[in-house]
């Protein structure tokens, strides 16, 4: 799926490309609807500068075991375990 956003919407933000979709992730990553994996999987950095964006904003890093199962699947996938 892909979503546009128009020119003039992003420049009525006031955002840039980057920052309008870490609101859009982070929004979605605080309401659990998706993991720290898949936030920083959409944004396109790794797991720990996404936890700092977190930690700068004082939102809290939530890591259940099925996040944990993700991680060492997409570890094994890299061949890293």
């Amino acid at each position: 799926m892909s979503l546009v956003i128009s020119d003039e919407i992003l420049k009525a933000s006031g955002l840039t490309e980057f920052d309008l979709l870490l609101e859009i992730v982070i929004l979605l990553f605080q309401q659990d609807k998706i993991s720290l994996g898949k936030a920083s999987e959409l944004l396109g950095i790794n797991q720990i500068r996404l936890q700092r964006l977190l930690g700068d904003r004082r939102i809290c890093v939530h890591y259940d075991v099925a996040e944990f199962q993700e991680n060492l699947q997409y570890l094994q996938k890299k061949g890293w375990l």
